[in-house]
């Protein structure tokens, strides 16, 4: 049911990462960055796992005012679209950020010129996208439910750490989400840790997972805390 994010490896290159992890999950989601960031699609051509990639973050913002650095960005998830269209892949990105508190309408335009722009390369690529809610860190869009209709109808991924985080998870639960990260924290830093070693309460998660669906990863910072949550999430489910 629950996919791995390789952000639990990432310190090893991505064929390790990858074999380490396939024999414990049917979806694998690459964080596309660092030693993960991938040139081309070949380290995934010969897994019969489901991936979905997350798209390169650190250095990108799609809601940049500096028009040559959205561009630019938009050109970094077009490529990412490439590689996910070669392994039937959704997407999940972040939604960017404004560099200072005025320009926070502006960042909300030029995101929206992204979008428009992704909308079109995804169809090409006949690729599924998802933008993902932000945890608690300043001057980004999508930290609370009230700022969804930023992102109009493009899919939405509800990262549950970053919603404790923000103290909304509740309220991101009652929309309809196609992919979820799941991870804990106390509610006071973005940890990523295994679930159960922090203070979310899973059990609304787990009954909005059954009663919607929608593609589950376990996005946490360590191997031995993905077991952990692996174990942890079976319990709930007993």
């Amino acid at each position: 049911m629950y996919g791995i994010s390789t952000i639990c490896l990432h310190d090893k290159p991505l064929a390790s990462a990858l074999e380490q992890l396939a024999p414990l999950t049917g979806h694998i989601e690459v964080m596309d960055e660092g030693l993960h960031f991938m040139e081309t699609a070949e380290p995934l051509i010969s897994y019969s796992t489901r991936f979905s990639l997350h798209a390169p973050s650190r250095g990108t913002n799609l809601a940049s005012r500096l028009e040559p650095i959205r561009r630019a960005s938009v050109e970094v998830m077009a490529h990412c679209f490439s590689l996910a269209a070669e392994v039937n892949a959704a997407v999940v990105l972040h939604p960017g950020y404004f560099a200072w508190p005025d320009e926070r309408s502006q960042a909300i335009q030029q995101l929206a010129r992204s979008i428009v722009e992704l909308n079109l390369i995804a169809d090409e690529h006949s690729v599924r996208y998802y933008i993902e809610n932000m945890g608690d860190w300043e001057y980004f869009l999508l930290k609370r439910p009230e700022e969804l209709p930023i992102i109009g109808d493009t899919g939405f991924a509800l990262d549950i750490g970053h919603a404790h985080q923000n103290h909304c998870l509740l309220e991101f639960l009652t929309f309809p989400a196609q992919h979820y990260h799941i991870h804990d924290n106390d509610g006071t830093k973005d940890a990523h840790n295994a679930v159960g070693k922090g203070t979310i309460d899973f059990v609304p998660v787990i009954k909005t997972l059954h009663a919607r669906g929608g593609t589950a990863v376990i996005e946490v910072a360590t191997f031995e805390g993905v077991i952990e949550s692996l174990v942890a999430l079976k319990k709930m489910l007993t």
